[in-house]
């Protein structure tokens, strides 16, 4: 009975933590800073307040394994195959040689300006160079950008990830050989991102076909058969020696634009389970920074990347890989900036934690500064300097109350003329007994077609255009054209 209580109340601690958590969602509203920055600082803080409620690095690793392939996967299905193919070439440079270019520049920073060795200069920048899927997602995603440049820095954070992951297993598999080549980092980078592309692409496609012509018993079960098949696809792709994250974003990225039963809910499913996943990785990476060594030690040389690293290392590694690209100047310095760190360079510090690498433990302090810096100082910015730059931005306010209509098959559109014999002669759309398996989406009269409000007053004549189940189209027929 003993454990029983201490897990009750262990429940019990998590659930009010995960309820804080949230009302920082709703701080938002009110102050310019990102959530996934409050969520940090304070799990920060909490584990120097209660050290019991510390959790060590493998645990952070493995949570942020789990949290990146569900952040990945919906932020593959919510960017969609059509809006990544208009910015491909951007994305891909960005991803690829962006981030090899952005690691080379921290590196020389972190090796001639603060003195580390080649080995943890270099651990630096594969840490410090892929942005994050889950702050890019969070800070954008109820902001619509116009232009490219939204498509471009949330499309890059899925696609650098595997890089730098890449890139930093390289780094230590080269650091623990005893005859290491860069050779070896190439051949390590060139094979994951080549298996997870392949890997990616066979499991979109077998995806779709199961979302499209497999049925399943109940609504529920839809949107899980995707988280299941997502991991699968993330697990193949790691055993096979690939990138399971691009293997979960390129699945992602073609299952977006699809047309499939129970769609909407998959999506809603898969954006709630990314919003409960941002939460639990950056609580558990605050909590994780209470460790052996004092995080204040590592604070001006994390501080002196950081800004290093916005000014410098990131604008020009940017201007390069864009050099040539059709995007407007504006644009550019926005995705300059836009560069957001977070999950993915801690848990590459966390890679090197594990691997008992040398520095490893300063390796993963200065990460963490670099990353608080950048979530709250230039994510609180991005709305300003998007609004300076003059890239159009605007909040998309959440609906609420939304009405939906279930249908047997796609495209049900049925056409009715109002007769003279109609039983909704005189009534109006709110008045009819259509139920739940039927929505007017239009009426013609008088030859102009005007929206379906509840106060419309039905005349003979009028053309009824119907979203509803085939079953019902006799009954619908004699509710709207009268008895034949």
């Amino acid at each position: 009975m003993d454990i029983l209580t201490e897990f009750n109340t262990d429940v019990l601690v998590v659930s009010v933590a995960m309820l804080l958590a949230l009302a920082t969602f709703k701080v938002t509203q009110w102050i310019p800073v990102p959530a996934p920055a409050l969520l940090l600082i304070a799990a920060a803080i909490v584990s120097d307040l209660f050290p019991g409620l510390a959790i060590d690095i493998v645990t952070v690793e493995r949570i942020a394994i789990v949290a990146l392939i569900v952040i990945l996967l919906d932020g593959g299905i919510h960017v969609g195959w059509r809006r990544f193919r208009g910015s491909a070439y951007p994305i891909t440079m960005l991803g690829a040689t962006g981030t090899l270019l952005t690691s080379a520049l921290i590196a020389l920073a972190a090796h001639y300006v603060l003195d580390f060795g080649w080995t943890t200069s270099w651990m630096l920048g594969a840490a410090l160079a892929p942005t994050d899927p889950a702050v890019m997602f969070s800070v954008l995603g109820n902001r619509e950008v116009g232009g490219r440049s939204g498509t471009i820095l949330e499309g890059e954070s899925g696609v650098n990830d595997p890089a730098g992951i890449a890139l930093m297993i390289g780094l230590i598999e080269f650091s623990q050989a005893e005859a290491g080549s860069v050779w070896l980092i190439v051949q390590e980078i060139a094979l994951e991102l080549s298996i997870g592309l392949v890997i990616g692409v066979i499991g979109g496609r077998l995806l779709i076909s199961l979302m499209q012509r497999s049925s399943l018993p109940r609504e529920g079960l839809y949107p899980i058969r995707v988280l299941i098949v997502g991991g699968l696809v993330y697990g193949v792709a790691s055993e096979l020696h690939g990138s399971g994250f691009l293997a979960v974003f390129i699945a992602g990225l073609l299952i977006g634009d699809v047309h499939a039963p129970y769609k909407t809910e998959i999506e809603r499913f898969h954006t709630a389970l990314a919003s409960l996943a941002e939460i639990a990785v950056f609580v558990a990476l605050g909590l994780a920074i209470a460790g052996p060594t004092n995080l204040w030690d590592d604070l001006l040389p994390g501080l002196a990347l950081a800004l290093l690293l916005a000014v410098v290392a990131r604008p020009l590694a940017v201007g390069l890989t864009l050099y040539g690209v059709r995007l407007r100047g504006k644009e550019k310095l926005f995705v300059m900036w836009g560069g957001l760190k977070g999950a993915v360079p801690i848990l590459l510090a966390a890679f090197v934690v594990v691997g008992g690498v040398d520095d490893s433990l300063a390796i993963y302090n200065i990460v963490f500064v670099v990353v608080t810096f950048s979530v709250l100082v230039q994510g609180s910015t991005i709305p300003f300097v998007a609004h300076r730059l003059g890239i159009p931005m605007r909040i998309v306010e959440p609906e609420p109350w939304d009405i939906s209509i279930r249908l047997r098959e796609p495209g049900q559109v049925q056409r009715y003329a109002v007769g003279p014999r109609s039983r909704v002669l005189g009534s109006t759309i709110r008045d009819l007994p259509l139920g739940e398996r039927a929505w007017i989406s239009f009426i013609v009269q008088d030859g102009v077609a005007r929206q379906a409000r509840g106060s419309h007053v039905f005349r003979v004549g009028d053309e009824v255009h119907v979203l509803g189940d085939p079953d019902d189209a006799r009954v619908l027929q004699r509710l709207f054209e009268g008895p034949g």
